[in-house]
Formats: structure tokens, C-alpha cells, sequence
């Protein structure tokens, strides 16, 4: 009931929302603003929110990411890189097209594992941004295929907890594992997108999978409280919780 309301459903998140997108668009990290706004827009839509005010919303945010994107020169470059990177290979389309070629080397089953030339000075962020162009050329089309498959199982996995716990009336428990399967599925997505060239470039890493302390230590408390409303909603059909 509480989430077919603007006043107490909505608006708490959208405050939430707004404060931290402004401390993020003020680093400027712009990448992880949409991150976490397709974040929150998902736990609400799976909250059962008002689906018009939900529309009317996602709208805004669509124009609002709209203009943020052509006021900001850098952007609009990154959004010209993505449109043809070949036509300034060694400017704006520098990272793009030398991932594609990574992607291009390493057809079907890789170079080898340690194998990759790109890596080695030719791909900036290799072993951040920029991993699963690695992996596409030591171990090509079925290693990517592989990474693939485990991240949807992560995330299937997520959303099965979370219907689980909400079946056992748990709600947060429920929407937080939903949240956390989300979180995962949308920045590996976008991830591979920017690799593969499928979307506009921008520095977010592969959850899991990328070199990094804070992120991969992000990671590990998500999955850890996902085992955590797993072991719950285990004890409780066992009829060992409340």
C-alpha cells in the first residue's frame, strides 16, 4: 500500500535519488548516476509503485539525462566516439576501437590465456574497464559466452532469493535482494555493452571480475547479504525463524 503512494512510496526514494546523484554528477561521475538511478527505478517498479507516476518520472530522468549529456562537451565526444570510433581511432575512438580489435582477434576460441596483445599498452584501463575485451582475446567467443552465462546466473539466482523472501511476506529482505541482482545485472551490462561497442564509453567496471579494492570489496558485502536473506528464507521454510 505504502509504495502506491507518491507521498510515502516515492518521493522517500526520489529525495535519496536526487541527493546522491548531485554529490556524483559533482565528481562528475555520470556513469554510476544512471547506474544506481536504473537501480532505484527497478526496486521501485518492483515494488509495486505507481505505475503512471513511475512513467512520468522515467521520463523526466530520460530528459534530464538527455541534457546533462549535450551541456557537457566531454560527453558529447564520447557520444561521437561511440558513433564512429574508426574515424578518430587515436583520439576519441582510441579505447573503442582497439577493445573491437581485442574482440576481432580473438574469434572463437582465443589467443591463449596470457596471450593478449592489446593489453600490453594498447588497451588503456585493460585490467579494469576494459576486461572483458581481454578475455574476448585470450579465450574469444566462447570465454565471453561463459562470463556471460555466470553473471545471468548471479543475477537469476538474486531474483529468486528475493521472490522467495517476499512469498514469506519479507519484503525489504526481498527487495533488497532483487536490488542487489539488479545492481550487478546493470553495471555488467553495461560493461559488456561499452566493450563491445554497443554502447557509449564510459569507466565503469566489470562487478566481480575487474582489478580494484573498494568495488570488488562492494561486491563481496552485496553477495554476502544475499547469502544472508537466502539462509533466512531457509530458516524460516524450515520453520527455524520468524
Amino acid at each position: 500500500d505504502a509504495m502506491g503512494s507518491f507521498m510515502r512510496g516515492f518521493l522517500p526514494m526520489l529525495v535519496v535519488i536526487v541527493f546522491v546523484g548531485f554529490l556524483l554528477l559533482r565528481e562528475p561521475d555520470f556513469g554510476a548516476f544512471v547506474v544506481i538511478t536504473t537501480i532505484a527505478f527497478g526496486v521501485l517498479f518492483l515494488g509495486g509503485v505507481n505505475i503512471r507516476v513511475f512513467a512520468l518520472l522515467g521520463v523526466f530522468a530520460l530528459i534530464g539525462f538527455m541534457i546533462l549529456i549535450w551541456t557537457s562537451p566531454y560527453r558529447r565526444e564520447r557520444i561521437f566516439g561511440f558513433m564512429d570510433p574508426w574515424q578518430d581511432a587515436f583520439g576519441k575512438g582510441y579505447q573503442l576501437s582497439h577493445a573491437l580489435i581485442a574482440f576481432g582477434r580473438g574469434e572463437w576460441f582465443g589467443v591463449g590465456l596470457g596471450g593478449s596483445v592489446e593489453k600490453l599498452f594498447y588497451l588503456p584501463e585493460a585490467h579494469t574497464d576494459f576486461l572483458l575485451a581481454v578475455i574476448a582475446e585470450e579465450l574469444g567467443f566462447v570465454g565471453v559466452m561463459v562470463v556471460v552465462a555466470l553473471f545471468a546466473v548471479v543475477v537469476q539466482r538474486a531474483f529468486v532469493i528475493g521472490r522467495e523472501a517476499i512469498k514469506l511476506e519479507r519484503y525489504f529482505s526481498g527487495l533488497v535482494a532483487q536490488g542487489i541482482g539488479l545492481w550487478i545485472g546493470v553495471q555488467s551490462f553495461i560493461n559488456m555493452g561499452v566493450n563491445m561497442g554497443l554502447l557509449p564509453t564510459k569507466g565503469l567496471t566489470l562487478p566481480l571480475m575487474s582489478f580494484g579494492g573498494s568495488g570488488i570489496v562492494a561486491n563481496c558485502l552485496a553477495l554476502a547479504i544475499l547469502l544472508r536473506v537466502d539462509w533466512e528464507v531457509r530458516q524460516m521454510k524450515r520453520g527455524g525463524g520468524s
